[in-house]
């Protein structure tokens, strides 16, 4: 039913197979379009979106220099883990 393709990778443009159970995988799981990425393009994109960009901000309880994973707005108030975690117990 299925054969394996050829296809061109996106990011490196580099040759790569869609093999016949990778085919039958995806239709499978209902996805209806073919990979566009080689697997090792692939698992590097994977893995750098799962970094996180920090922001140094200065907690607002105690003034102590701390990173958080947010965009802070001047408008609000932003905790280090400490102070945050604190905050529901006074």
């Amino acid at each position: 039913m299925y054969q394996d393709k050829t296809l061109v990778c996106r990011d490196c443009k580099q040759e790569f197979v869609f093999t016949a159970g990778e085919q039958e995988f995806y239709a499978e799981k209902g996805f209806a379009n073919e990979p566009v990425r080689c697997p090792a393009c692939r698992a590097a994109r994977k893995q750098h979106s799962g970094e996180r960009r920090m922001y140094k901000v200065i907690c607002s309880a105690c003034g102590m220099e701390t990173e958080v994973p947010f965009n802070p707005s001047l408008d609000r108030p932003v905790y280090c883990r400490s102070c945050y975690q604190n905050r529901g117990r006074a």
